[in-house]
């Protein structure tokens, strides 16, 4: 983990203490950086997350798919084929 203190100095028990609340707080999260500001008797604390994978998962003819590599020809025309509405912005 990197850990980057500005403006002032901490020591290394104090810095220990921001990393384990950032864990404890964050107990799925991946935490590959954190950064320390200091002004006076003021600390704040960033952290930065790694980024979850997402999977977009869609409703189309009735069926909820990630992706549509898997269908066959006959599902792949009805997807083809299908109306899609819009949203107007009517006044």
């Amino acid at each position: 983990m990197d850990v980057n203190v500005i403006g002032g100095k901490l020591s290394q028990k104090e810095i220990n203490t921001y990393i384990t609340h950032a864990k404890q707080n964050n107990p799925n999260k991946e935490i590959p950086a954190i950064e320390i500001t200091v002004d006076g008797d003021f600390v704040d604390v960033k952290y930065c997350f790694n980024e979850i994978p997402f999977e977009r998962i869609r409703r189309i003819t009735g069926y909820l798919v990630g992706t549509t590599d898997r269908w066959n020809n006959a599902k792949r025309a009805e997807e083809q084929d299908r109306v899609k509405h819009g949203m107007c912005s009517c006044s």
